[in-house]
């Protein structure tokens, strides 16, 4: 992000694509090498945006159309930037955040048919300026992907149902694929694919070999730090 010292890295896919464990694996690996991360989500992620995400996988948005979702996130994103995103990157830390700009243009606008200016123009607002410096898109067939996403919900200690988006059909969750895909090829100095199919030793090990290069930035920033201190 221009301006700042952090490092900021967002984390896209479809439903079960691993993102929440790799951002884990990540955070883990660069907290032992003495880095600062901060671990997000969206939605949530700040107190405001946090109320917001239940009100929108709940489905009590749903009945009020899309645009309004569409307004929804935009909030809760606007919130989440200004609350913490944009103070950890002046702080100059790392932010891993599961989801963000790229879900809404794909779930919103792609599968939403939200027209691109309208949801250029949320974006504009929404993230006021805080573009992430790289993007690592987990990319699954949605087929295996809701597989996952279901087996993690059983699995899980306090059953889950399906949330807003889980629920929908197999040909919209293929087509937002497709969508990060398609944001990956136009924009590909800011976004890498990762094939999420490979195991998870794999899978993290290239997403580490995506950010190595990258986090001298933040290194050279805090030492920059150290010495305006002294």
């Amino acid at each position: 992000m221009s301006g700042s010292t952090g490092l900021f890295i967002t984390f896209e896919g479809g439903e079960g694509a691993g993102k929440s464990t790799q951002i884990r694996r990540l955070a883990e690996v660069l907290r032992a090498r003495g880095l600062t991360v901060l671990t997000t989500r969206e939605p949530g992620g700040s107190p405001g945006a946090e109320a917001v995400r239940h009100v929108i996988l709940s489905g009590a948005a749903e009945t009020f159309g899309v645009r309004m979702e569409a307004l929804l996130f935009a909030a809760a994103r606007s919130d989440h930037v200004e609350q913490v995103i944009r103070p950890a990157l002046e702080r100059g830390a790392v932010v891993l955040c599961d989801r963000f700009m790229d879900s809404s243009r794909v779930y919103q606008g792609v599968t939403g048919n939200l027209e691109p200016d309208f949801i250029a123009a949320l974006e504009r607002v929404a993230i006021n300026g805080v573009v992430p410096d790289c993007t690592v898109i987990l990319d699954l067939p949605a087929k295996d992907g809701l597989e996952r996403a279901r087996r993690r919900a059983t699995q899980a200690e306090t059953k889950q149902d399906p949330d807003r988006f889980e629920k929908e059909e197999l040909d919209t969750h293929e087509k937002r694929r497709e969508a990060f895909l398609d944001i990956a090829a136009r924009e590909p100095l800011r976004c890498r694919v990762v094939d999420a199919a490979a195991g998870e030793d794999a899978v993290a090990a290239e997403i580490l070999a995506i950010v190595e290069p990258l986090l001298p930035i933040v290194a050279h920033g805090a030492a920059r730090g150290r010495e305006t201190a002294s």
